[in-house]
């Protein structure tokens, strides 16, 4: 009795194992497996995208609330216009004069936003140099942040439409990085609202630095929002250029060092630019590194103006980068990211006496210039 139990016991149980074998295996033709995958990736990635949304919220938020403390009487809507501006590349397949049809773009749309930003403000407050800056950098911002959610949503819902596992793999694995950047535009809204600098603002602080050293105040402006320091140093002249401040510009800084180098003629004997570069995983926060080209994170314009003239006179162009993530580019400037900006100043001092005396070399802090002034 108890062998003919243990038997039909036996066959019960490779019955259930055959047909638990023969569901997955239809479950696996049939794709359903498949099908579970991708709904717990959509709940994945639906959670993330609300978190998106959420830094949009608080960045438009922020941009609104700024507005309207300037005065803006409807600020929702110049942020939803800003937000919903968008740029259409010049033909690439025919590379003549790409650089000047790319600048025309780019003055486009910066014209189109100043003055859709001057119209919203109150006439007196339109002369606010700082405060103009500042406004067309938050909305910038929150512009930047409801793009990015737009896209992400787009890809989200087609993956979802068209039950693209692929797709939806590849938001799952990239929805982190994007959070991680998203986090970073949003908080640097806030910084800039407060009007304080920020990491990508470490050229133009060690520019600043150098200029104060030296015992120079600005001369002027090289260009739109770009001011230019003169001084000598062991008889070498030494023209220092960076965004105007404490509002948040970039200026223009190419324009600046084409205009100076046509004020200073063949005394020019070298250009040193000064940024932020993007560390690599693993990279101490404000380690200087000295390297060759122009240090600017451009879309070209401004950039090769500065080649071009270097190419031209065949001088050295003397780059020096101060290392930083992404995110302490775009928020808060930290301690070390300052330090960084002093010890880049000394080797600018240092660059410059090796050059023969008698000659004249440019200084180029590049960089957002918020919270830092002349």
């Amino acid at each position: 009795m108890q062998a003919g139990g243990g038997t039909g016991s036996t066959d019960i149980i490779t019955m259930i194992s055959q047909l638990i074998f023969t569901i997955v295996f239809l479950m696996m033709f049939l794709g359903v497996n498949q099908r579970i995958q991708v709904a717990l990736w959509a709940r994945d990635v639906r959670g993330k995208l609300a978190i998106l949304r959420s830094y949009v919220d608080d960045a438009i938020s922020r941009a609104v609330e700024y507005l309207r403390s300037a005065g803006v009487r409807d600020p929702h809507s110049l942020v939803s216009r800003v937000s919903r501006y968008f740029i259409v590349h010049p033909v690439d397949i025919e590379p003549v004069d790409i650089i000047r049809r790319l600048e025309r773009v780019l003055r486009t749309k910066d014209e189109t936003i100043r003055s859709w930003v001057l119209d919203a403000l109150p006439p007196e407050k339109r002369g606010d140099e700082t405060l103009v800056n500042n406004v067309e950098t938050l909305v910038g911002i929150a512009g930047a942040l409801d793009t990015l959610y737009r896209l992400v949503r787009h890809l989200f819902i087609l993956s979802l439409r068209y039950n693209n596992w692929a797709l939806m793999m590849q938001l799952v694995l990239v929805m982190p990085m994007l959070l991680r950047v998203a986090r970073s535009y949003r908080d640097a809204a806030q910084v800039v609202s407060e009007g304080r600098p920020i990491g990508d603002g470490a050229g133009p602080l060690a520019a600043f630095l150098l200029a104060k050293k030296l015992g120079v105040s600005p001369e002027g402006e090289a260009a739109h929002n770009t001011v230019y320091y003169r001084a000598v140093l062991d008889e070498r002249e030494v023209y220092i250029i960076k965004a105007k401040g404490p509002g948040s510009t970039v200026g223009r800084p190419g324009e600046a060092v084409e205009n100076i180098a046509k004020r200073v003629g063949d005394k020019l004997a070298a250009i040193i630019t000064i940024d932020a570069v993007l560390k690599l995983e693993g990279e101490e926060t404000g380690e200087v590194a000295i390297g060759a080209g122009v240090a600017m994170g451009d879309p070209g314009p401004e950039k090769i103006k500065i080649e071009r003239i270097a190419s031209r006179l065949r001088i050295p162009l003397h780059a020096i980068g101060i290392k930083m993530s992404i995110e302490e580019a775009i928020t808060g400037m930290r301690k070390e990211i300052a330090d960084a900006a002093s010890r880049a100043a000394k080797i600018v001092e240092d660059i410059v006496k090796s050059v023969e005396r008698g000659k004249a070399v440019i200084v180029v802090g590049v960089g957002n210039t918020v919270g830092i002034g002349q």
